[in-house]
């Protein structure tokens, strides 16, 4: 069996741009918010985590598919 690295077709900044339209539409304001974005076998993590962690709740959690920039799936905290 041979394993191939590819590039994803998808590429950060736009998986993190899919990810932020559908944030800003629950949350509103994203500031309070760390965001990471990591590439992962699945596809883009887009990860909202509170800068302040004696704040209670959290953030949107994204996986983005790599190939076609869609929302595989996604989790808010609130």
């Amino acid at each position: 069996m041979t394993t191939t690295t590819t590039s994803p077709q998808v590429q950060a900044d736009r998986a993190l741009s899919v990810a932020h339209a559908d944030a800003a539409k629950v949350y509103r304001d994203l500031t309070p918010y760390r965001v990471s974005v990591v590439l992962e076998g699945d596809g883009w993590h887009v990860d909202y985590d509170l800068k302040d962690t004696k704040r209670k709740g959290g953030g949107p959690h994204y996986l983005i598919d790599a190939t076609s920039g869609a929302i595989l799936s996604k989790r808010y905290e609130q």
